[in-house]
Parts: C-alpha cells; structure tokens; sequence
C-alpha cells in the first residue's frame, strides 16, 4: 500500500505507472543495432515483411486506421522519440512506465526483426537470428531509456525457446546495459519444444530471481495455423495463450525451487483471473471433481492461489469496469494498470477520462495501489523521484471523479468465496 508523503488524502496527486507502454524502432533501422553478419538475413526479413503487409492490411478497418494516424500523428512519434514520449506521458497523467517492444500495433512497421516482439512464439522463429534481433532491440531500448532514466524501465526481449543458454546471456547482458523492466519470454513455445515447465529453464529462472527481473508475456501471439482468417478465434483465444504459462509454473513447482521469481501477464484483462484461482485451489483441496485423483505431488506446498499472490500478477491494460469488480478476489496488489501507449487498443491518448470512468467508485487507497503502488514495488521505480513528477503530471483523486464518499476499502486479504467451504455438498463416500 502507499507510503505517507505527508500530504493529506485526497490532496495528493496519483503516482500512476503504466505497466504496459511500447517503443520501437521501424524494423529497417534495427540494422544500426544488429551484428553486421546477419544483415542479409535482415535483407530477407525485410523482403518477406513488405510481402505480408497486403495480408495484414485484409484484416483491418481502413476507416479506423486512417482516422487514428491522422489524428495522432505527432504523438506516435513518442513511439521512438523520447523527448516526445515524455510529453505524451505527461499530458496521460502517467510518471512512470515499463515498455514492450512493437510501437506500431496498426501496420507493424516497427517489428523487432525476425519475430523477438510482441507475437514472438517458440513455434514462430529461428532461435539464432530471434536472439540476434532481441539484442538488436534491447541495446536500441536501453538508450531510451537512459533518456529520462527515473521514469522508464525497459523490458529485455528474451527468446529462451531453443536457446536457453544464449538468452541467459543476453538477460545478463541487457541487465548490465540498464534495462529493469523484466523479461518477456515467448507466449507459445511451440509443439515440439519443451513446455515452461521443464528444468531446462531453470537457469532462466534463477537469472531472473538473482536479478530482480519479473518474468512476463504479453497478449499477441496465438497458433495461427489453426485459426486462418476467423479473426473471432483470435479474438477470443489470444488472451489463454498469454495466460497459459502462468498456470504452468505455478502447477510444477518452479515457484518451490525459485521463492523469489516473478511472473507477470500483461494485456490479457482481468476477466479470468478470479475464476483460474477458484478453479485451481478447488482442484487442488480434491473437492468432489478430483476426489478420484491421487493428488497433486509433493512439490505443491500451499494452494495455487497462494502461488499466486506470493510470486505473480496481472497487467490490467484496458481492463473493464465490470473486471475490477474482481479485484478483491484476485488481490488489489496483485493488478498493475497499463494505458497501452501508444496502441490503439489502449487508453491513450485520453487515459484520464478513462481512469474516471474506471475508478470513480473505487476506493482511493485501493485505487492508488492498482494505479501504481503495486508498480514500484515491482519495477523497482525510485519511489521519492516518481512522486515528484506524479506531483507535476499527476491527476487528484477529485479529478477521477473520486469525492471521498466512497464505499470504505475492505481488508487487505483477497475476498476469496471459495476458501469459505466446498462449493457442492460432502455427500457419499469420502476422499
């Protein structure tokens, strides 16, 4: 929860950290950043770039997509320059942020090269040139973020699916260059390749726990091959797919072997959260739909959801008001907003009119953690420097509509129904 600042509640500006910006070059211009000996292939993913664009460009609203280039022209340039970037996080009311690769969510022109960004999926690249392109965009990010340090930490783009080895060292690496935004790691990691779960990993996840680097993916990529055109499929399954390797650790116990790993999902919504948790600690307490299993194994020392609150989170990007109706079952620490910039799917350009619209009736302590508190703790933001620009940026709880008559903010504890008792009756023979 917020720490005092002396200034009395209400009074106080809110330290708002999106957990969910991007940043990134036009794909050609990583040729600066990559090792000359894969500047052909560069050539060639070039070419097969150009060559797909008119397929993208099929599945889009050209209406919407002219409209927003038109209207935001100047502020996506704050994709790539970060004089501008500030100035556009200033006017969101934003202080911090932690960005992903792919500025362009729209016509992809800012790929990272050979699949390393937001879609990156161990079924989807060459491990090699994937790694090669990752090292291309993180030494291009940590010089943003050496441009406005206090506010930016850069989220190192690792490739681990084939090449575990080679992504510890870049991890490594890019830590050492300055980035501190965490890792994100392949969603899918493809049939054939071995599932998060396996111990070929663990060097993965003990670099992280040393480091302080949370683990994370993010909404993007999703097993194309089975879906085709029906971009409803997409739609509706891209969300599992991101949420997919959490449950992965949480189930084999890398959390036992690694206390202090942190795993993070970002851009999925809240919406499954809650029912995943009640879902697994129902298995997990053999209640009447697993009573006939033998058990979990021995490495489960507590419940899934206390997994959860120990060693993971959710990135609430353009979560709903009905979501955060959940969030006292997923755990208000547990949520870190994002505003998605500069995407079109997010909230900026107009995140204050979003907050109002989302937080008016949420308490203002739990609104401050969701919108930033759980943030510093996790990123490892300089708290005394962020509330200095949240001074300056930052928006008043009156300005969210929040008067202060809000409804009283409940017990820290998740509000977890289902660890109240069984949710069908004992009846018949017992475990």
């Amino acid at each position: 929860m917020q720490k005092s600042t002396g200034d009395a509640a209400g009074s106080t500006p809110f330290l708002i950290i999106s957990s969910d910006t991007h940043a990134g070059l036009r794909t050609d211009q990583y040729r600066e950043f990559l090792e000359s000996r894969y500047h052909p292939q560069l050539d060639l993913y070039l070419q097969w770039q150009q060559s797909t664009a008119g397929m993208r460009k099929k599945t889009q609203n050209d209406e919407f997509v002219r409209e927003w280039y038109e209207e935001n022209d100047e502020g996506l340039r704050g994709g790539w320059d970060a004089e501008r970037r500030d100035r556009e996080l200033d006017r969101d009311g934003v202080a911090g942020e932690v960005i992903f690769p792919d500025a362009d969510a729209v016509a992809a022109t800012t790929a990272v090269p050979f699949g390393a960004g937001i879609g990156m999926s161990g079924a989807g690249y060459d491990p090699e040139l994937a790694l090669a392109g990752a090292r291309a965009h993180n030494r291009w990010l940590a010089d943003l973020c050496r441009q406005s340090p206090a506010r930016r930490r850069g989220v190192i783009v690792a490739p681990i699916v084939g090449n575990v080895e080679g992504a510890v060292t870049e991890i490594r690496r890019a830590h050492s260059d300055g980035l501190r935004g965490g890792i994100m790691i392949p969603s899918l990691w493809g049939h054939g390749n071995r599932p998060y779960h396996d111990e070929e990993y663990d060097r993965v996840w003990a670099v992280c726990e040393e480091l302080g680097l949370p683990v994370q993916t993010h909404a993007g990529a999703a097993p194309g091959e089975d879906l085709g055109p029906h971009l409803g499929l997409y739609a509706t399954e891209v969300y599992w797919w991101s949420a997919r390797p959490m449950w992965f650790l949480i189930w084999t116990g890398v959390f036992e072997r690694f206390p202090g790993l942190r795993f993070g999902v970002q851009e999925c919504g809240l919406w499954w959260v809650a029912d995943m948790l009640c879902q697994m600690d129902v298995a997990f307490d053999r209640e009447h739909g697993t009573k006939k299993l033998a058990g979990f194994g021995g490495h489960m020392k507590r419940r899934p959801s206390e997994y959860f609150d120990a060693n993971c989170f959710v990135g609430g990007s353009t979560a709903k008001r009905r979501e955060l109706a959940d969030r006292h079952q997923i755990g208000v620490g547990n949520i870190l907003w994002g505003n998605d910039f500069p995407h079109p799917e997010g909230s900026w350009p107009h995140t204050r009119e979003w907050l109002t619209h989302l937080f008016a009736d949420v308490p203002e302590d739990e609104t401050r953690v969701m919108l930033g508190e759980a943030a510093v703790e996790m990123f490892g933001f300089d708290r005394q420097e962020m509330i200095s620009v949240a001074r300056r940026v930052g928006p008043l709880p009156s300005e969210l509509g929040q008067s202060g008559s809000s409804r009283p903010s409940l017990p820290g504890a998740p509000g977890r129904h289902w660890l109240d008792g069984p949710d069908v009756p004992e009846i018949g023979r017992s475990a």
